[in-house]
Protein backbone atom coordinates (compact mmCIF):
# COMPACT_ATOMS: atom_id res chain seq x y z
CA UNK A 1 0.00 0.00 0.00
CA UNK A 2 2.88 2.38 0.73
CA UNK A 3 4.17 2.00 -2.84
CA UNK A 4 0.70 2.85 -4.17
CA UNK A 5 0.65 6.09 -2.15
CA UNK A 6 4.04 7.10 -3.58
CA UNK A 7 2.85 6.49 -7.13
CA UNK A 8 -0.33 8.48 -6.50
CA UNK A 9 1.64 11.33 -4.91
CA UNK A 10 4.12 11.46 -7.82
CA UNK A 11 1.29 11.41 -10.35
CA UNK A 12 -0.47 14.29 -8.59
CA UNK A 13 2.79 16.25 -8.35
CA UNK A 14 3.44 15.84 -12.08
CA UNK A 15 -0.11 16.92 -12.93
CA UNK A 16 0.14 19.93 -10.64
CA UNK A 17 3.46 21.06 -12.11
CA UNK A 18 2.29 20.60 -15.68
CA UNK A 19 -0.84 22.60 -14.83
CA UNK A 20 1.27 25.43 -13.44
CA UNK A 21 3.28 25.53 -16.64
CA UNK A 22 0.11 25.99 -18.63
CA UNK A 23 -1.04 28.95 -16.54
CA UNK A 24 -0.59 32.14 -18.47
CA UNK A 25 -1.41 35.62 -17.35
CA UNK A 26 -1.66 38.68 -19.54
CA UNK A 27 -1.82 42.21 -18.27
CA UNK A 28 -1.90 45.51 -20.11
CA UNK A 29 0.66 48.08 -19.01
CA UNK A 30 1.35 51.75 -19.34
CA UNK A 31 4.67 52.75 -20.84
CA UNK A 32 5.99 53.70 -17.41
CA UNK A 33 5.31 50.16 -16.13
CA UNK A 34 7.71 48.66 -18.68
CA UNK A 35 11.19 47.76 -17.43
CA UNK A 36 13.64 50.66 -17.51
CA UNK A 37 15.78 48.87 -20.12
CA UNK A 38 12.77 48.60 -22.45
CA UNK A 39 11.85 52.26 -22.00
CA UNK A 40 15.43 53.30 -22.76
CA UNK A 41 15.40 51.11 -25.89
CA UNK A 42 12.20 52.73 -27.15
CA UNK A 43 13.54 56.22 -26.41
CA UNK A 44 16.81 55.51 -28.23
CA UNK A 45 15.59 53.68 -31.35
CA UNK A 46 12.06 55.11 -31.71
CA UNK A 47 12.47 58.59 -30.16
CA UNK A 48 9.55 60.32 -31.87
CA UNK A 49 7.08 57.44 -31.70
CA UNK A 50 4.47 56.92 -29.00
CA UNK A 51 3.56 53.61 -27.40
CA UNK A 52 0.09 52.59 -28.51
CA UNK A 53 -0.23 49.40 -26.45
CA UNK A 54 1.92 47.43 -24.02
CA UNK A 55 1.34 44.16 -22.20
CA UNK A 56 3.20 41.61 -20.16
CA UNK A 57 2.64 37.88 -20.55
CA UNK A 58 3.66 35.72 -17.62
CA UNK A 59 3.88 31.97 -17.97
CA UNK A 60 5.14 29.97 -14.98
CA UNK A 61 8.71 31.29 -14.55
CA UNK A 62 8.97 33.29 -17.76
CA UNK A 63 7.88 36.83 -18.57
CA UNK A 64 7.66 38.59 -21.93
CA UNK A 65 6.79 42.20 -22.72
CA UNK A 66 5.10 43.13 -25.99
CA UNK A 67 4.75 46.69 -27.23
CA UNK A 68 3.00 48.17 -30.27
CA UNK A 69 3.99 51.66 -31.35
CA UNK A 70 1.67 54.11 -33.13
CA UNK A 71 3.68 53.66 -36.35
CA UNK A 72 2.80 49.94 -36.36
CA UNK A 73 6.17 48.67 -35.11
CA UNK A 74 5.95 45.67 -32.78
CA UNK A 75 8.60 45.15 -30.12
CA UNK A 76 9.20 42.12 -27.91
CA UNK A 77 11.31 42.18 -24.78
CA UNK A 78 12.49 39.32 -22.57
CA UNK A 79 11.93 39.00 -18.84
CA UNK A 80 14.78 41.38 -18.04
CA UNK A 81 13.49 43.97 -20.51
CA UNK A 82 16.11 43.47 -23.23
CA UNK A 83 14.87 43.41 -26.80
CA UNK A 84 14.36 40.09 -28.56
CA UNK A 85 12.35 41.04 -31.64
CA UNK A 86 11.61 44.20 -33.60
CA UNK A 87 9.12 44.13 -36.47
CA UNK A 88 8.59 47.20 -38.65
CA UNK A 89 6.19 46.18 -41.42
CA UNK A 90 5.64 49.79 -42.53
CA UNK A 91 9.26 50.87 -42.38
CA UNK A 92 12.71 49.50 -41.74
CA UNK A 93 14.31 48.21 -38.56
CA UNK A 94 16.60 50.92 -37.16
CA UNK A 95 19.99 50.35 -38.77
CA UNK A 96 21.86 50.53 -35.47
CA UNK A 97 20.03 47.39 -34.23
CA UNK A 98 21.38 45.24 -37.05
CA UNK A 99 24.90 43.85 -36.58
CA UNK A 100 27.31 45.40 -39.08
CA UNK A 101 28.18 42.06 -40.74
CA UNK A 102 24.47 41.38 -41.31
CA UNK A 103 23.88 44.90 -42.71
CA UNK A 104 26.83 44.49 -45.08
CA UNK A 105 25.63 41.07 -46.28
CA UNK A 106 22.11 42.35 -46.96
CA UNK A 107 23.46 45.44 -48.74
CA UNK A 108 25.65 43.27 -51.02
CA UNK A 109 23.25 40.43 -51.74
CA UNK A 110 19.89 42.22 -51.58
CA UNK A 111 20.63 45.79 -52.66
CA UNK A 112 17.59 48.02 -52.48
CA UNK A 113 15.75 45.84 -49.97
CA UNK A 114 15.20 46.75 -46.36
CA UNK A 115 15.19 44.73 -43.17
CA UNK A 116 11.67 44.81 -41.74
CA UNK A 117 12.14 42.38 -38.86
CA UNK A 118 15.01 41.29 -36.64
CA UNK A 119 14.94 38.62 -33.96
CA UNK A 120 17.81 37.53 -31.76
CA UNK A 121 18.63 35.03 -29.11
CA UNK A 122 21.79 33.67 -27.50
CA UNK A 123 22.77 31.62 -30.55
CA UNK A 124 21.79 33.58 -33.65
CA UNK A 125 20.13 36.54 -35.31
CA UNK A 126 17.35 36.27 -37.88
CA UNK A 127 16.23 39.04 -40.22
CA UNK A 128 13.30 39.28 -42.61
CA UNK A 129 13.53 41.44 -45.71
CA UNK A 130 10.74 43.34 -47.45
CA UNK A 131 10.91 40.81 -50.32
CA UNK A 132 9.95 37.95 -47.98
CA UNK A 133 13.41 36.41 -47.58
CA UNK A 134 14.33 35.30 -44.06
CA UNK A 135 18.04 35.07 -43.31
CA UNK A 136 19.61 33.52 -40.23
CA UNK A 137 23.11 34.46 -39.10
CA UNK A 138 25.37 33.11 -36.37
CA UNK A 139 26.78 35.48 -33.78
CA UNK A 140 29.81 36.11 -36.02
CA UNK A 141 27.55 37.44 -38.77
CA UNK A 142 27.88 34.41 -41.06
CA UNK A 143 24.79 33.26 -42.96
CA UNK A 144 23.73 29.85 -41.61
CA UNK A 145 20.22 29.44 -43.05
CA UNK A 146 17.66 31.16 -45.28
CA UNK A 147 14.06 30.77 -46.29
CA UNK A 148 12.34 32.42 -49.25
Amino acid sequence: MNKMKKILFLTLAVLLLSGLGACERRKTLTETELPEVSRQFIAEYFPDTEVSFAKVETEFLDREYKVVLVNGAKLEFGRRGTWEKVECKYGAVPEALVPEAVRDYVARQFAGHRIICIERDRRDCEVELDNGFELKFDLEGRLIDFDD
